[in-house]
């Protein structure tokens, strides 16, 4: 009996399952709350340099038409009559007849007083609180690339933690410290202490998402494991809805920051509840308690008989089955160690990083869109439900390869294309972009089946966390890229378009694994007659 078989004979995709994969997908929505959050508590409002008149007149949305000629007389004007965000006279102008008058001729100085924000959209955000604009712009790409970090080090760290002291235990953790640490970033004092708090938030984050993952696929029986990854996966989706929601409530970022933190303190409560791997224990050499578990699931799921008839003697045997291959050490050398496994990692290593990185390069820049970053929040969102169904279909008919390559040559276009669309028709550009996005989350879909089907079973996991790796650094580097729009305007969507399609070429590179066993050993991969004969 394997230990598939046993979770059949304790009753197989049951009540226990299904309450299981709920609760750990509670957790799951909020993710996309900590990951797209910079959206709402990073806003950057719209800002001139702060002057005495201020007092009188009010922020810059009064509309008066006299506060508005004694702001011009204080602030510069651009080529479209709009006040200046980072310069101010260094005394007061008299109004020109001349309405192309900008200004240029008087001298002119910093924001030295500070600067007055439009309050009508975002009360409050970490820019407004320390004044990250100007010469401190780039501090708010920063923090985001910081929090990715963090989610880096977090799937290293917490991944091998898991393997060591159990999914259940690094799952209360990692919501406790979620809980924690997003929390105390609400109160931060400091930017620096913000980024910090960021960072432990992203490594919690990983710990979350990963122990998720595991603990409900090793409950999961063969027969069910897709439809819970789909469960799961759109269950991030829900996120995104519920964050626009939150997000439009609560316009501060220190309580839409806590709005989003403080439910990991239930979690780490009801996580208690959650029952530990089975297959993990028994691989831990914990046999005993990996029965207790088994035969709970069994009670629970209406088969105490059945559960009572298993024995310690039934699980070695199971064990023994299936640990032939785990016999043998393998390390991460072994993903390129190979000529067709080499292959395969080095085409994947760009699928993973395009995919991550012109993701969250849309994702993460929803103010350029020139809509209201509430409804395009909701829009991003929806878009994600079609298209990993589209993608699902895709997948089952024409193959992984085609699946993976159209998503990302077609998001790759519909980003570069946006290069060529003038910034007043807001409406089309907004489509490209949602479109792109949608092709980007179809990708992510079918990276994570595509991965595990490329590797053979002794390095499989080995591969999915090297790619999980390349797709962090890739959240990484997105939010940095769109500095380099203080040389070109269109250089970030250059950037971000390319690499997809550069990815999509790589994708045709690979082997098509449709319809074809999951190689067990290198050799099976490495041999071609082999794989050809497992094809047939």
């Amino acid at each position: 009996m394997t230990f598939a078989q046993l979770l059949d004979q304790v009753g197989g995709m049951g009540r226990f399952q299904v309450i299981n994969v709920m609760l750990l997908c509670l957790p799951m929505v909020l993710m996309a709350a900590h990951n797209l959050l910079q959206n709402f508590t990073a806003a950057i409002p719209g800002h001139h340099c702060r002057i005495s008149i201020n007092n009188t007149c009010g922020n810059i949305t009064t509309g008066s038409l006299n506060c508005r000629d004694l702001l011009t007389a204080f602030i510069p004007t651009d080529s479209k009559q709009m006040l200046q965000k980072c310069h101010r006279f260094v005394t007061a102008q008299q109004q020109s007849p001349n309405p192309n008058f900008t200004g240029t001729e008087a001298q002119v100085e910093p924001c030295l007083d500070g600067w007055t924000y439009e309050e009508h959209v975002f009360a409050s955000t970490i820019v407004t609180e320390w004044d990250l604009v100007c010469d401190f712009r780039n501090l708010q790409q920063m923090a985001q690339s910081i929090y990715m970090a963090g989610v880096l080090v977090g799937a290293v760290v917490f991944g091998g933690l898991s393997d060591k002291f159990g999914r259940k235990a690094l799952l209360i953790w990692s919501c406790f410290q979620m809980a924690v640490s997003g929390s105390c970033a609400a109160f931060a004092p400091s930017f620096t202490a913000y980024c910090a708090f960021r960072f432990l938030s992203g490594m919690a984050l990983s710990g979350v998402g990963l122990n998720c993952v595991s603990l409900s696929v090793e409950w999961t029986p063969m027969h069910s494991r897709a439809t819970v990854s789909m469960v799961t996966g759109y269950s991030y989706s829900v996120g995104q809805f519920i964050l626009a929601g939150v997000a439009y409530a609560i316009r501060d970022w220190r309580w839409l920051q806590l709005a989003v933190s403080f439910p990991y303190f239930a979690f780490f409560l009801y996580g208690w509840w959650f029952t530990e791997s089975a297959r993990w224990y028994a691989t831990a050499g914990k046999l005993d308690l990996a029965l207790k578990e088994l035969r709970k699931v069994a009670r629970i799921n209406g088969w105490k008989e059945q559960g009572e008839k298993l024995s310690l003697e039934v699980l070695k045997a199971s064990l023994q089955k299936e640990a032939p291959s785990a016999k043998s050490n393998f390390a991460a050398a072994d993903l390129v160690r190979t000529p067709k496994v080499r292959h395969i990692t080095c085409c994947l290593c760009f699928v993973w990083f395009s995919t991550s990185f012109a993701y969250y390069g849309l994702a993460m820049d929803l103010q350029n869109f020139g809509v209201s970053v509430y409804l395009i929040q909701v829009v991003f969102g929806a878009v994600d439900i079609p298209a990993k169904l589209i993608a699902f279909l895709v997948i089952c008919s024409f193959g992984r390869r085609v699946a993976q390559a159209l998503s990302l040559i077609l998001a790759g276009l519909s980003i570069v294309g946006n290069i060529f669309v003038p910034q007043d028709m807001q409406i089309l550009r907004t489509i490209f972009a949602v479109f792109g996005k949608g092709c980007l989350g179809a990708s992510f879909n079918c990276v994570f089946l595509y991965t595990g089907e490329l590797y053979p079973t002794v390095i499989r996991q080995t591969g999915m966390g090297f790619g999980n790796t390349m797709a962090r650094v890739g959240g990484i580097v997105a939010p940095l890229v769109r500095m380099t729009s203080e040389y070109s305007p269109t250089l970030p969507l250059l950037i971000y378009g390319a690499a997809p399609i550069i990815s999509g070429i790589a994708a045709c590179l690979l082997p098509e694994t449709l319809n074809m066993p999951l190689p067990d050993t290198v050799e099976d991969i490495e041999t071609t007659d082999r794989r050809r004969k497992l094809q047939s």
